[in-house]
C-alpha cells in the first residue's frame, strides 16, 4: 500500500514514445529493468569512485556503489510507504553519466567542455537514457517514464527557479536543456519523494563506503576515526560490547553502526516532516519548497566533519592527487586528439560525427564517447593513440 504522496504507477505521466502496459510489471519496474540491462549500467563495473580501477579489487566501483545506493533507497522508501520500484530505478540510473576516473574525470570533462555547453554527470545520464542507448527498434534511449527522468534530472533539488542550488547558476547544461525542451521535467520544483530518497541514499552509501575504502587503502586508521563525531561513538560502542575484537570485525561492526545511524536518522526526520506537512499527493511534495527527505541538523553537522576529514585525508591525499594528475592528463590528451581527427573514433560513432554541423556538436559527440569509457579502456586508448605515437616519433627523430 502506497501513501497518497507516493508516485502511483497508474498515474504516471507515461513515456515520450507511448507503449502498451506490461501485464506483469509496473511502469517503474520496467524502467528499473531497462536500466539494469543497459550498456551504460554494465560499464559501471569498471568505473571508479576515488581510486583508479586497477588499484585494488576491494575498492568500490560505480557499479558496487550504485547497488548499495539502490539497497538503501528501497529500504527507506519501503518504510515511508513510497514507491520502491521508482526509488530503485532513480538510484540505479543516478551515476550512469559519470566519466572514467571518478570525480577526477568529471572535473576534467567539465573543464574541457566549458566552451561547448558544459558537462554535468546528471545531465549526461539523461542523454544516455534518452539518446545514446540504441538497442530498441522504435526509439533511441530507454524510453523511461517521466517520473524516472524527473528523478534523474533533479534528485538533488530544483535546477532552476528560486529554490535552485547556487551551483546551477547560469545556463542549463546542454544535455539537460535538450531533454527538457523535448519533455518539460518541471526543473523549478523539487522531485518526488522517491527521487529525494535516491539522493539521500547516495549520501549514505558514499559516506559509509569511503570510510571503508580509506581504511583499506591505509590513508587513515581506526584511531583517526575515533576522534570524529559519528565514527568515534560507533567504535566506542563496539569496544564496549566486544572487547578485544579482531581488527577487521571491529572495523565492520563500527561502520555498520555508522550506516545504521544515518538510515535511521533519515527515516525519523522524513516521518516527522511528512507528518507536519501532511502532503496529499506527489504534487504537494514537489511544491513544498523544501525537501522532506534529509538528515537531521545535528547529524548533518557531524557528517560535515567526517566529510571534511575524508576530503583532506583521502580525496586530496598526496598519493591520490598524483593519480588524479596522471589520469587528468590522459583525458586532456584524448579530447583534443579526437576533436582534431574524429576519424579516430570507432566506425559506429562516425554517423554521429557526420551529423555534427559545427565544432560544438562534434565536441559533444566526443564527450559522449569519452564519458562512456571505463577506466581501463581510457588507459588503453591513451596508450594506443598517444603513448605509442609519441614513442614512434621519438624513434623516428
Amino acid at each position: 500500500m502506497l501513501e497518497p504522496y507516493a508516485c502511483q504507477p497508474d498515474a504516471s505521466r507515461g513515456r515520450l514514445w507511448p507503449e502498451r502496459l506490461s501485464s506483469f510489471r509496473s511502469p517503474y519496474q520496467r524502467d528499473r529493468d531497462r536500466i539494469i540491462h543497459s550498456s551504460a549500467f554494465r560499464r559501471l563495473k569498471h568505473k571508479t569512485q576515488v581510486f583508479v580501477e586497477h588499484e585494488g579489487d576491494y575498492y568500490r566501483t560505480r557499479l558496487t556503489h550504485t547497488i548499495e545506493v539502490a539497497q538503501v533507497a528501497r529500504t527507506i522508501a519501503g518504510v515511508l510507504g513510497l514507491n520502491t520500484d521508482l526509488a530503485e530505478a532513480v538510484a540505479l540510473a543516478h551515476d550512469l553519466g559519470h566519466t572514467p576516473f571518478g570525480h577526477t574525470g568529471e572535473d576534467a570533462m567539465e573543464r574541457l567542455m566549458a566552451p561547448y555547453g558544459g558537462f554535468d554527470h546528471n545531465a549526461q545520464a539523461l542523454r544516455i537514457v534518452t539518446r545514446l542507448e540504441r538497442h530498441y527498434a522504435d526509439f533511441d534511449g530507454l524510453n523511461l517514464t517521466w517520473e524516472t527522468l524527473e528523478g534523474i534530472a533533479k534528485h538533488n533539488g530544483p535546477v532552476t527557479g528560486p529554490n535552485a542550488d547556487a551551483k546551477h547558476a547560469g545556463p542549463l547544461p546542454y544535455a539537460l536543456a535538450e531533454v527538457n525542451a523535448q519533455w518539460d521535467l518541471g526543473l523549478d520544483t523539487h522531485a518526488s519523494a522517491e527521487a529525494q530518497v535516491a539522493a539521500i541514499a547516495d549520501d549514505v552509501a558514499y559516506s559509509h563506503h569511503d570510510l571503508h575504502d580509506g581504511l583499506r587503502s591505509g590513508l587513515f586508521t581506526e584511531d583517526d576515526l575515533m576522534e570524529l563525531p559519528v565514527t568515534g561513538p560507533a567504535f566506542d560502542e563496539v569496544d564496549s560490547l566486544y572487547p578485544g575484537l579482531e581488527k577487521m570485525r571491529r572495523r565492520h561492526e563500527a561502520l555498520r553502526r555508522v550506516f545504521g545511524r544515518m538510515v535511521e536518522d533519515v527515516i525519523a526526520v522524513a516521518q516527522n516532516r511528512l507528518a507536519a506537512a501532511q502532503p496529499k499527493s506527489v504534487e504537494d511534495i514537489r511544491h513544498l519548497g523544501t525537501t522532506v527527505i534529509r538528515f537531521s541538523k545535528p547529524l548533518y553537522q557531524d557528517l560535515k566533519a567526517v566529510r571534511s576529514f575524508l576530503f583532506t585525508r583521502m580525496y586530496r591525499a598526496p598519493s591520490v592527487m598524483a593519480v588524479r594528475a596522471e589520469v587528468t592528463q590522459k583525458l586532456d590528451d584524448l579530447f583534443p586528439l579526437f576533436l582534431n581527427d574524429p576519424t579516430l573514433l570507432p566506425p559506429e560513432w562516425q554517423v554521429d560525427v557526420a551529423a555534427a554541423t559545427d565544432e560544438t556538436e562534434l565536441a559533444r559527440v566526443i564527450a559522449d564517447y569519452i564519458a562512456g569509457m571505463t577506466d581501463r579502456f581510457a588507459i588503453q586508448e591513451h596508450q594506443r593513440l598517444c603513448e605509442t605515437a609519441t614513442s614512434s616519433a621519438l624513434r623516428d627523430a
